[in-house]
């Protein structure tokens, strides 16, 4: 019986066989349209490319596992992949509630960044591709302007502020995110 590997090995030579092209060529032909999305790559290689659907979700796996982040330095590279243009607005966040105090906790999650003092207080979650939602545990205060109703976004928190540039984490922001910070005692 041949192992994984071997089929694996199997797979790749027919799909060069087939393409005229190796799967490293085809992964970055993918990265060449920046294509994040395990849907998007399989569609676009079945239909400008005519591959069978299996060959291509193979190479669209191929492609997703090369662009894994490989280093554990960083946790929160692979909540901003494919977002990095939000990180700069993370990063922002994070030094604010930082100087709030030595209490503060900020610890990165697989789907978004939790901030704590004795209780979580704050969620850093990038929502879409350039939006990051900031959730807010806020009991003395009503939802206005763009302080939101939390709403579907976490059930844990009061309300929720959407954010999409440096820029939108203003006075206002900071002020709401030391409020919650005073409240989580």
């Amino acid at each position: 019986m041949a192992s994984v590997e071997d089929a694996i090995a199997t797979m790749e030579r027919n799909i060069e066989a087939a393409s005229g092209q190796p799967v490293a060529v085809w992964v970055g032909r993918i990265r060449a349209q920046g294509l994040t999305k395990h849907g998007e790559m399989v569609t676009w290689l079945k239909a400008e490319h005519g591959f069978g659907h299996g060959y291509a979700n193979h190479v669209a796996k191929r492609a997703l596992a090369d662009a894994a982040p490989r280093s554990v330095d960083d946790p929160v590279a692979h909540l901003f992949e494919g977002k990095a243009g939000l990180r700069p607005l993370h990063d922002a966040l994070v030094a604010a509630v930082r100087a709030l105090g030595p209490d503060v906790e900020v610890a990165p999650k697989k789907a978004n960044v939790s901030i704590r003092r004795r209780k979580q207080f704050a969620l850093i979650q990038p929502s879409t591709r350039t939006r990051l939602d900031l959730g807010l545990v806020l009991k003395s205060r009503s939802p206005e302007g763009r302080l939101e109703a939390s709403g579907s976004f976490n059930a844990m928190f009061t309300h929720r502020v959407k954010l999409a540039a440096v820029t939108d984490v203003d006075a206002e922001v900071l002020g709401w995110l030391k409020e919650a910070y005073d409240e989580a005692v």
